[in-house]
């Protein structure tokens, strides 16, 4: 489902990956662990398509990222480790937009919006500008937005760092239920016991 191959990145003379190759198959969570600085980020970043490698090929459930962008990224959910929204916009506003780029099913999207908002614990503040959310909310807003459509191959760089412990079980479900369904799930972090319970 997800396939990277060869993947080399540097930043000046620092070599960031070399030469990394991993395959992630529908229905399973796997882990990315690693310190800070290992690496583990420009992996993410790369395979979502933000930053092009200097080598290497990443496939999203068998299409080619560099050679159709758009078509794998409609496949493709990605949660990152600082994210950045239009900062004025309400997260109900941001998440509208991110359906409506999507090409979802309005009534459904909301529908969809309105119980994983209940379940991360931001039902109470979606009319709420995103400049206003703490740094918890903003990863909540987030992994929202990356598994809004039920994508085949999920990016998730340090995605629960800031989640309350509710939140947090309720955001472990949710990579459940969508590995069950058959995604393919690349999750990073530093936290081994985390790695240890849902991968």
């Amino acid at each position: 489902m997800l396939v990277i191959e060869n993947l080399t990145r540097r930043y000046g003379s620092l070599l960031a990956l070399d030469g990394v190759s991993l395959e992630v198959r529908g229905g399973e969570i796997v882990g990315l662990l690693g310190p800070n600085g290992a690496g583990k980020s420009t992996l993410l970043r790369t395979a979502a398509g933000l930053q092009p490698p200097d080598l290497g090929r990443v496939s999203v459930a068998g299409v080619d990222l560099w050679a159709h962008p758009i078509e794998a990224k409609q496949r493709l959910g990605y949660a990152a480790e600082e994210p950045s929204f239009y900062e004025d916009l309400s997260a109900e506003e941001y998440l509208a937009f991110v359906s409506g780029i999507r090409g979802l099913d309005p009534a459904a999207a909301r529908a969809r919006v309105g119980e994983l908002a209940a379940a991360l614990g931001l039902a109470g503040r979606m009319r709420e500008p995103a400049r206003v959310f703490s740094h918890g909310m903003r990863k909540k807003l987030s992994f929202l937005a990356a598994v809004l459509h039920r994508p085949a191959v999920l990016l998730c760089d340090e995605a629960l760092e800031g989640f309350d412990a509710g939140a947090a079980l309720a955001a472990k479900n949710t990579l459940r239920e969508l590995s069950a369904a058959g995604a393919a799930v690349l999750f990073s972090s530093h936290v081994t016991e985390t790695m240890e319970r849902l991968c």
